[in-house]
């Protein structure tokens, strides 16, 4: 099993753009350093928690900060943007990165940046956007055929190769024929994971959600893999999860109880889930009332909290409830208290993961 890292970033409102930046690039380096193998960065335009609008430009400013990792967007949100650009940005993102980068894309749900982009969210709209763009893109690095692509969503031109002044869509990525494609999904099963399965992409298995929708997320990437003749590799699915280590259970459990990570939960993620009617998501029981998702509940059936010996027990408990999966995406947050924090990430990759290197 692989170790990585996933985050929004989260960030509370009000802190200086360039501030937090700086302090998610040094997490970054101390990950790097620690030998985590990959890291995940997303993208959100009207978030001030999650408040990162251009992971690939984040991804440029690390790549020369760190050696080993590889870098992700987490997600690029396809019915946001242009495909004939994100193509570009993205080839040349890998190309800077030589390689060391995949190229994470998914739908969006955050309902201020579908409603800024005046995207119809009820009628799932998204969906067939984040198909039909990622089609586009990968035609335009394998066969950029001149003339007119419209849409209702984007149009551009792919003009005459002129060989004699080298006029000509030239830019490819690093990667080829691509960058490996990773694509997220939080809901029972999720369109987009059925579509990695189909296209044999990574599938990402966001934090919410407690292990038996983890399940449905693999049913799916089946399903979708089977209605193409393709065979899912568990290797390749990624489950990203809260996690929280100290030298005592009882340490951990208190500063997950009532720090930073509670703190995210309790003023953003749960009011957040509580407006879009998504409460649900986090919930193992759909009977369960909203005020029961606490801290403590939360740490008893989704995230992973302990000492290294009860994390590394939690791991195996997970692993084998959901049937395998490959790579452990420990959730960002903010290292504060610093100490603690640094503490937590350092020795999941140095004490916990070795105690579950058996599980591949």
């Amino acid at each position: 099993m692989k170790l990585g890292f996933f985050t929004m970033p989260l960030h509370p409102p009000g802190s200086l753009q360039a501030d937090i930046l700086e302090e998610d690039l040094q997490q970054l380096e101390k990950l790097d350093q620690w030998g985590y193998h990959e890291a995940w960065f997303g993208e959100h335009f009207t978030s001030e928690w999650e408040s990162l609008p251009a992971p690939d430009l984040f991804l440029a400013a690390a790549i020369s900060r760190t050696k080993n990792i590889k870098l992700g967007t987490g997600v690029i949100c396809m019915p946001s943007h242009s495909p004939f650009e994100v193509a570009h940005r993205i080839a040349i993102l890998d190309h800077l990165a030589r390689g060391r980068f995949y190229f994470g894309i998914g739908s969006g749900g955050y309902p201020g940046d579908l409603e800024a982009f005046q995207i119809d969210s009820a009628s799932g709209e998204q969906k067939g956007l984040t198909r039909e763009a990622i089609d586009v893109i990968l035609q335009l690095w394998a066969d950029p055929k001149p003339g007119e692509y419209n849409h209702k969503r984007w149009n551009f031109t792919i003009p005459e190769t002129r060989d004699q002044i080298g006029q000509k869509l030239h830019i490819k990525p690093f990667q080829q024929p691509h960058p490996p494609i990773g694509l997220a999904g939080v809901n029972a099963r999720s369109d987009t994971l059925r579509l990695a399965g189909e296209r044999g992409w990574i599938p990402l298995s966001i934090n919410l959600v407690p292990p038996d929708t983890l399940i449905t997320h693999w049913d799916v990437v089946q399903e979708g893999a089977a209605s193409t003749g393709r065979t899912p590799d568990r290797s390749e699915w990624r489950i990203a999860r809260e996690i929280f280590i100290a030298d005592t259970t009882e340490e951990a459990r208190k500063e997950a109880r009532e720090g930073v990570l509670a703190r995210d939960f309790n003023d953003y993620l749960i009011p957040m889930l509580k407006g879009m009617n998504y409460m649900k998501l986090i919930k193992k029981d759909p009977d369960m009332p909203d005020s029961d998702v606490t801290p403590d509940y939360l740490m008893d059936n989704i995230w992973l909290v302990g000492s290294p010996d009860d994390v590394a027990a939690q791991i195996r408990e997970l692993y084998a409830h959901v049937g395998g999966f490959g790579v452990l995406m420990a959730m960002g947050h903010e290292w504060r208290p610093k100490d603690k924090w640094s503490h937590s990430m350092e020795l999941l990759a140095k004490e916990v993961m070795p105690m579950v290197a058996d599980l591949t």
